[in-house]
């Protein structure tokens, strides 16, 4: 019997493509810029839950899109049944969702106000950057880890607050977004860990690929934990004694898990990303309350 071939792409498939699990960070780092505005929400929870679909399944779902599309050929090695290699999103498909994700992104964002605008179209530019040539920011760890800090954390805080302040957010505000940015470069490391000798054959400089294992890790514990450090001097310096004590002890909580992490690192950075980075997320929460 000949095999059924398939003209479009079935939802459950687009689902996959988009990739849901990724959404957290992004729309938790948006609801913490919400906080920060210091706006009630009563009577915006129509532009909250927009902003909300905004940084998950449209921007963070569009960056999923099109870096699928542009590691077709080494998901067809390494991973051949994501959807476009195995076919379950044919012919140019998984490029004209990449499109059309971005379209309706920037249309949606357009709906919540300037400042979303301007920041969801940054986030759109470094998504493509990260993955498309010529710049395929993703082949080296320093850029690509940079980029998707910047669009997972700092744009979709800033997103949150524009919404709710339908304005520009104040200094502070951009200050601990561009702290938590930069932390999560640190997250972002840990993930390359599963995949050293496949990045080091298909040319991808990951940290753990440029630096070793035992650097990376190193590196990447420095880059989670000095921001936060940074957090609790700020902290500290705008007068809020108790967000400061909570920040410090997950900080603290983290340094426990690191010494671990440091013993052994490709067996477990997972562990970590489950433990360490929630207690992260924690912190950006709670300094959220502090910004109100």
């Amino acid at each position: 019997m000949a095999s059924q071939t398939i003209d479009r792409p079935s939802p459950a498939a687009v689902a996959e493509l988009l990739k849901p699990i990724t959404w957290f960070a992004a729309m938790w780092a948006f609801v913490c810029g919400v906080i920060s505005a210091g706006v009630p929400a009563h009577g915006h929870w129509i532009l909250i839950l927009a902003g909300v679909a905004l940084a998950g399944p449209m921007v963070c779902g569009t960056s999923q899109a099109v870096n699928d599309w542009y590691d077709r050929d080494v998901d067809a090695i390494n991973e051949p049944g994501r959807p476009i290699p195995s076919g379950r999103i044919p012919g140019r498909w998984g490029l004209y969702i990449a499109l059309t994700w971005t379209g309706l992104s920037l249309l949606l964002a357009a709906s919540l106000g300037q400042v979303c605008l301007v920041a969801a179209a940054f986030g759109l530019v470094l998504a493509w950057m990260y993955s498309a040539p010529p710049f395929r920011l993703k082949l080296n760890g320093w850029w690509g880890n940079a980029a998707v800090g910047v669009s997972y954390e700092g744009l979709a805080w800033i997103t949150g607050a524009g919404v709710m302040l339908q304005g520009v957010p104040n200094w502070r505000i951009f200050t601990i977004a561009a702290l938590y940015s930069l932390g999560a470069h640190g997250i972002m490391t840990l993930n390359d860990f599963k995949s050293i000798e496949g990045d080091l054959q298909v040319g991808i400089r990951s940290l753990p690929a440029q630096l070793g294992v035992k650097r990376a890790v190193l590196v990447a514990c420095g880059v989670m934990a000095v921001p936060q450090g940074v957090v609790m001097v700020l902290l500290a310096a705008w007068g809020h004694p108790v967000i400061f004590s909570i920040v410090a002890v997950l900080l603290m909580w983290q340094l426990r898990l690191m010494t671990y992490l440091l013993e052994k690192p490709r067996e477990l950075a997972p562990w970590y990303n489950g433990t360490g980075t929630t207690l992260y997320v924690l912190g950006m929460m709670a300094t959220a309350f502090a910004l109100r």
